[in-house]
């Protein structure tokens, strides 16, 4: 089962600076085939498949826990593009064009199918796919595909967060940076328990520390690349098995910590009237608020 808190990883800058077409690049990081879509759902069926997870529980804790912390890099990726695009465009009557502009950004589907919002597709407009999902069954073959599935996703988010400046994307893109490299200690880590093969010796890939962009910086001072959650009050404490000694770049011991980090207050997204969204008037709320209070025998 997932538990759901109305929180976000970290804070999001409170900025308008429309960037659509940063917006669009930011989407690879979401529905790219390296993109959270994709490790979210490779751990999710990976859990789901698992086999002998009596005997190999460590290796099953390790991937439960880290599919619940990539439904959160979802999101967080989904608040990021949202931020870009904020402000995009303003609201006039319709002989006046108000979608104007949308016709020269690179995705204009993010304002014709949406709502001026994240969608489940790539850089490019191609729907994400679930033929992206990788589970062979084998456990040190899904294991590999892993960390090589991180590792790509490194890739990107280096790329992406040179490719723009705006301060909601480099901000999410700098987090993601730390916590993939998390994931991709944590499978190095696990594969070398289950083959006595020290694949932490290659990262990182690409060899360009965190450490050089300003963003993951802040957070590598502070140690975020040293902890992996459970994500559970109870469960999944068998990653310590794995997730022990010291880092492989810097040697600073690594620890387990039982449970979710504390998050942030989810961004509140304005209306966007000039595409019906949410489409509720004044005077719609009041007739809202009226029926709640008649269900809720709410008297003033």
């Amino acid at each position: 089962m997932f538990k759901r808190m109305d929180e976000i990883m970290i804070e999001i800058p409170e900025v308008e600076k429309p960037d659509p077409n940063a917006a669009a690049a930011v989407q690879e990081l979401l529905g790219g085939k390296f993109g959270e879509m994709s490790t979210l759902n490779n751990y999710l069926f990976q859990s789901f498949n698992f086999r002998s997870k009596d005997k190999l529980k460590p290796f099953y804790d390790l991937v439960m826990s880290i599919t619940a912390e990539e439904l959160g890099h979802v999101e967080l990726v989904s608040h990021a593009i949202n931020k870009c695009l904020r402000g995009s465009t303003s609201f006039k009557e319709p002989d006046s064009t108000p979608l104007g502009s949308a016709k020269d950004a690179r995705l204009s589907y993010h304002f014709l199918a949406g709502a001026q919002g994240a969608m489940p597709f790539d850089s490019t407009g191609n729907p994400w796919t679930g033929a992206n999902v990788f589970n062979s069954g084998n456990l040190v073959e899904d294991l590999l595909h892993n960390f090589f599935l991180e590792c790509g996703a490194r890739t990107h988010k280096m790329k992406v967060y040179e490719m723009t400046d705006h301060p909601a994307a480099r901000a999410v893109v700098g987090f993601l940076l730390v916590r993939g490299g998390v994931h991709v200690v944590a499978y190095a880590k696990a594969i070398e328990v289950a083959t006595g093969v020290n694949v932490t010796k290659l990262v990182p890939i690409p060899s360009l520390n965190n450490k050089s962009f300003s963003e993951a910086k802040k957070y590598e001072e502070k140690g975020v690349h040293t902890k992996l959650y459970t994500w559970s009050e109870g469960d999944f404490g068998a990653i310590d098995q794995i997730w022990k000694g010291t880092h492989p770049e810097d040697n600073l011991p690594l620890e387990v910590i039982q449970g979710a980090p504390k998050g942030f207050p989810i961004p509140v997204a304005p209306a966007v009237e000039e595409e019906f969204a949410p489409g509720i008037s004044p005077e719609d709320f009041k007739e809202i608020a009226k029926r709640l209070k008649m269900a809720g025998n709410i008297t003033d």
